[in-house]
């Protein structure tokens, strides 16, 4: 069996700007994470080591799209919607990237203050990849 390659390229952004404040997207990103992974255990074991790397770098692309959404120079559901497809292509379950995103919404909600708006644009992502 392949083993999952380690996050290369592009790499994600590690803050985003939201009504003027810096949001640290790492953090976030690995609490994020955490909890994905309590839900889906069996994704470490499918993609080894680099499971957990490819969660905080997708989920850290994900806010910063969210954010960015919220500020008006990106569009989520276009971008989650590309991600969806890029993932599917790789028989990664959809499902599980519509958790993600719920809890991405979560943890914006506990974590960021102002966060209110980027939670409802994840939660509505979650929708769009849902109707793929």
């Amino acid at each position: 069996m392949t083993r999952t390659a380690p996050p290369s390229g592009w790499p994600p952004p590690t803050e985003a700007q939201l009504a003027g404040t810096r949001i640290e997207l790492e953090p976030l990103a690995a609490v994020i994470a955490d909890r994905y992974f309590e839900r889906f255990p069996g994704d470490l074991e499918r993609y080894g080591d680099a499971g957990r790397l490819w969660e905080i770098h997708d989920t850290q692309h994900l806010l910063s799209w969210a954010i960015g959404d919220v500020e008006g120079v990106v569009d989520l559901d276009k971008q989650a919607a590309w991600l969806a497809r890029v993932l599917s292509a790789r028989d990664f379950p959809l499902e599980h990237l519509a958790v993600n995103l719920e809890l991405g919404a979560d943890v914006v909600d506990e974590q960021v203050v102002g966060g209110s708006a980027v939670a409802d644009k994840l939660r509505g992502a979650a929708a769009t990849v849902r109707a793929h």
